[in-house]
């Protein structure tokens, strides 16, 4: 049988990811990146035994033979899937970019990664509201947050909160804008059976909410930094790709003495290099140390025998360029 290109390319993408496919269908993984495997213009994931087809052409029109095609081609390989979306991150309407169904009625409704389930909603918004480039960073938290105190900045739908209650947190505060993201956090709450006492959802601005805490004298044992590549409000402005420093240093006196700052810069246009060299200034008055360097899944990237291309910039010393860090924070005297 002759295969097109792009089933060609899903075809040596799916075999390579043949470990991601459990018996009972629940975890979620990114099936084919083609920014990376080939075709910039999809990127394809599972979430349970639903597809999801994330359509990046700039000119979507021409392509929904291509989509359609993906979606037959996927389904005979993996025809346990039950429902599929295409979201168009150039469609004409908001319902296009929010996605809209190839096949099927219902959609999963939650994921299970590392023992742990995780409410999703994947029709929320352009995203899935449940990124898989920082699964890795939940298993981190599951594994080093056993009786720590845990704020969350930028909480989205509260994933790293839920990973750091599942590894044994004293306790969590998850803050975002947008309480309907955090209504899907205390589901996920729920799905675990968590205890109401060890979380708290401050839906709020980020730069007004932690002036309150530094007023407050608060301290965490961990504070998680993943803000939007870009975002401006009343109160202050996000910019990953030229003030990411700012940022860090307004949550920094929040951490507790030997506590740990989290960091995450998903700016495509920032090379690792660079990032690396904000956190190193950073930590040149010795207060703030890097501890490790998380990197992000193989099955989001792709793998060897799979990938093609080269990315817009150098990610390197970090394998993507969503750059996570773990920062050691020490505190001065006095403070």
């Amino acid at each position: 049988m002759i295969l097109s290109p792009v089933t060609s390319r899903l075809e040596n993408a799916i075999r390579s990811r043949q470990a991601w496919i459990d018996p009972h269908h629940v975890a979620a993984f990114r099936l084919f990146n083609g920014f990376t495997e080939g075709d910039p213009d999809f990127v394809l994931d599972i979430y349970g035994r639903t597809l999801v087809i994330h359509h990046y052409a700039a000119d979507p029109a021409p392509q929904t033979t291509r989509v359609q095609e993906a979606a037959a081609y996927v389904r005979s390989v993996l025809p346990w899937l039950r429902a599929g979306l295409v979201k168009t991150r150039y469609g004409a309407t908001p319902e296009e970019k929010r996605g809209v169904f190839l096949f099927g009625t219902e959609l999963d409704r939650k994921i299970k990664e590392h023992g742990v389930w995780y409410a999703i909603d994947l029709m929320l918004n352009r995203d899935s509201s449940l990124y898989l480039d920082t699964r890795n960073l939940r298993k981190w938290l599951i594994e080093n947050m056993k009786d720590k105190s845990v704020l969350n900045t930028f909480a989205y739908t509260g994933s790293f909160g839920v990973a750091a209650l599942s590894g044994g947190a004293a306790g969590v505060v998850q803050i975002d804008l947008n309480r309907e993201f955090l209504a899907l956090a205390q589901t996920s709450y729920t799905l675990n059976g968590f205890p109401r006492r060890k979380w708290h959802l401050i839906a709020a601005d980020f730069f007004e909410q932690v002036s309150r805490m530094k007023q407050a004298n608060a301290l965490f044992d961990c504070v998680i930094l993943d803000p939007p590549f870009f975002s401006t409000t009343a109160k202050g402005r996000v910019d990953q790709e030229n003030q990411s420093a700012n940022l860090i240093n307004k949550v920094r006196p929040l951490i507790n003495d030997g506590g740990y700052l989290v960091v995450v810069n998903n700016a495509l246009f920032v090379s690792g290099n660079d990032y690396a060299k904000t956190l190193d200034v950073l930590c040149g008055d010795g207060y703030l140390k890097i501890k490790e360097l998380i990197p992000v899944p193989e099955d989001f990237i792709g793998y060897p025998e799979t990938q093609a291309g080269t990315s817009i910039t150098d990610p390197s010393p970090f394998n993507h360029s969503t750059k996570i860090a773990v920062l050691e924070v020490k505190r001065k005297q006095g403070l």
